[in-house]
């Protein structure tokens, strides 16, 4: 299976080096329905347990229970973290969509990426190759 695996991989990094397509025809999947990917982020963030753990974890210590409305405290500091997030996450999302449309615009980048990707392609199959117990 691992030599499978690696004979995969490196057949995977030639196709890319050798490919004639170029990436900037590959469609990157139609029109995105933002009001879909918004559900979806906002689906992500309510199950996910890291925040969870986080609220009940770490929030609590910077809560004076001696205080007239300890729910207060806790509500003002979700919300907080709430508009903390939304804002270096915007900033984030803006920088990524101007870099990644520069990037994609630029022939050069994207032959670069081509070379690069599937030198990486090969590289892991020949890892995946070599690697296991010397006892092999």
């Amino acid at each position: 299976m691992k030599i499978a695996g690696a004979v995969y991989l490196v057949g995977l990094g030639l196709w890319t080096l050798f490919s004639r397509s170029s990436s900037t025809e590959i469609a990157l999947g139609g029109e995105r329905d933002l009001r879909r990917a918004f559900a979806q982020g906002i689906v992500v963030n309510v199950l996910n347990p890291k925040t969870a753990l986080f609220f009940l974890a770490f929030l609590p210590q910077f809560v004076d229970p001696n205080a007239a409305h300890p729910a207060l405290q806790i509500a003002f500091l979700g919300v907080l973290f709430a508009l903390l997030g939304l804002v270096s996450d915007s900033l984030w999302a803006l920088a990524a969509g101007t870099a990644g449309g520069m990037l994609r615009r630029s022939r050069r980048f994207v032959r670069t990426q081509r070379y690069v990707t599937g030198s990486v392609y090969i590289g892991l199959g020949a890892a995946t190759a070599l690697a296991g117990d010397p006892a092999d």
